[in-house]
């Protein structure tokens, strides 16, 4: 294979061996890539701030997820819908600077913020500006999530989307517990744990590195994958394989998009729950420090990201759906031992759930996005809706752990990773129950076949493949064997 193991030569099931993305397009994945630390990061000290307010500003638990309703309930439910919009009429390089913007401005806003905290007398005002500014954020993120998430899906060669959307979202959980491991520095510090003022100068930094990135998204010029590429390609196989095209149904009829938008709502408020609480849940159940638990967190979001390249490994040769459906059957079974157990075994239990909770969000997001054709991008955004579930089970875990206790409220996400199993054994159905991985080849064949021994020239570009170089590999593969011959 030219180019090595990560550019595409456009053949085989193993994109550990064969590559995972074309070579025309690999300074665009590494640039994008770059966001998916961006948010990362920014989700890394959410969890964190939530426990610091409680100490700080002398709020309760469920005020405390305010954060997460702002995060979640304005930045993806009620923003994703306007950075689909955007998304399908300007591009994926203009929602991505939009995105950009945004995070800018919601980061560099915490900074007057904070400076108003210092010997306030009214603490419940503030709180709400730090909820106005992680709403902004939120709305930049969103964006990023839409376009991102997508870009790195709908690029060539489509056989492998979830190994390279894995790949990507692999460097979000780097990201992820750096946010931790700053805050035990920085914000439970003997110095900071009573004051807010070392988190105006994290966020300064933050909006610093949004500047710099949106400048170099700027300055590049990224390839386009049109819908009608897309469509073309759903096409071809639907034809194929003697079925109805399902991207030519209205959106509304697309069932995959919509079961994986319930399925992504779920995975996200499970998610968000096991993290929100993750400092409470150490304190009461194991009587472990502020300080020291947020160490735990960062170790245990490093073991999310260990899960991450584990699962980036796996999905090189087992099927998504099937990768999928055991990894959210451990994830239940964790959560029951995470409500059952007392001590150390609990908290045990409660960072090993974030290993098999580390394929989901990149695996559903690919699996209900494939295959749709137009709606590729509208569904994009239906998908990243699916995040806004983080603003529905916090407020209610909070209330089940002030009536009860943190360790009950965990049993809250048993139901959550029980229909994401559910929905992996239906999509497995629905892909033909494969186990492995196929390769592009055969995808390649099936739409050749389809379009008469010629593929459309819209596919062309979304699938990864190049008529004229398969002709010149024939041509090449003859001049040997004439050679042999003399």
């Amino acid at each position: 294979m030219a180019g090595g193991a990560v550019v595409s030569g456009g053949s085989g099931g193993n994109p550990l061996r064969q590559g995972f993305i074309r070579r025309e397009y690999l300074w665009a994945f590494i640039l994008v890539t770059s966001l998916f630390f961006l948010w990362g990061f920014a989700y890394g000290l959410l969890d964190v701030l939530n426990k610091h307010f409680q100490n700080v500003l002398g709020i309760t638990k469920l005020q405390s997820t305010g954060l997460q309703v702002a995060y979640f309930g304005i930045g993806y439910f009620a923003f994703s819908p306007v950075a689909g919009e955007v998304l399908k009429r300007r591009g994926y390089k203009t929602t991505i600077i939009m995105g950009l913007c945004l995070y800018s401005l919601g980061a560099i806003l915490f900074w007057p913020v904070a400076k108003f905290s210092v010997n306030t007398k009214n603490p419940h005002a503030i709180f709400g500006g730090f909820v106005i500014c992680t709403a902004v954020i939120a709305c930049g993120l969103a964006t990023l999530e839409v376009s991102a998430n997508s870009y790195v899906s709908v690029m060539p060669p489509h056989n492998v989307a979830n190994f390279r959307l894995q790949f990507s979202q692999s460097f979000n959980g780097v990201a992820s517990f750096t946010g931790p491991l700053i805050a035990s520095k920085y914000f439970f510090s003997e110095a900071n744990k009573n004051n807010l003022s070392n988190v105006q100068w994290v966020y300064l930094a933050v909006s610093g590195m949004g500047v710099m990135v949106a400048l170099a998204f700027l300055f590049t010029k990224l390839p386009e994958v049109s819908e009608e590429a897309l469509q073309a390609e759903a096409e071809a196989l639907a034809e194929v394989h003697g079925a109805d095209t399902q991207a030519d149904k209205p959106f509304y009829k697309q069932y995959r998009a919509i079961t994986g938008f319930v399925a992504q709502f779920l995975y996200v408020g499970a998610q968000v729950t096991i993290g929100s609480f993750f400092l409470n849940y150490t304190y009461e159940n194991a009587k472990i420090a502020d300080s020291r638990g947020s160490q735990l967190l960062s170790y245990g979001l490093i073991i999310f990201t260990v899960g991450r390249f584990v699962g980036t490994a796996l999905l090189s040769v087992i099927a998504a759906p099937v990768l999928l459906g055991v990894y959210a059957i451990a994830c239940a079974l964790l959560s029951i031992l995470i409500g059952s157990l007392h001590g150390m075994s609990g908290v045990v239990c409660l960072m090993l759930v974030m290993f098999f909770e580390s394929i989901m969000y990149p695996c559903i997001f690919v699996l209900g996005t494939s295959g749709l054709g137009r709606h590729t991008r509208r569904a994009a955004a239906l998908l990243v809706m699916g995040v806004s579930g983080g603003a529905v089970f916090p407020p209610i875990q909070g209330a089940i752990a002030d009536k009860f206790s943190t360790r009950t409220s965990y049993y809250l996400v048993v139901p959550c990773f029980v229909y994401i199993a559910l929905w992996a054994a239906y999509v497995w159905n629905k892909d033909g129950r494969r186990f492995g991985v196929p390769a592009t080849s055969d995808v390649e064949r099936e739409v050749e076949a389809a379009a008469g021994g010629a593929v459309p020239p819209a596919a062309v570009g979304a699938l990864g493949y190049t008529p004229k170089v398969e002709e010149e590999r024939y041509e090449s593969k003859d001049v040997i064997e004439n050679i042999e011959k003399v």
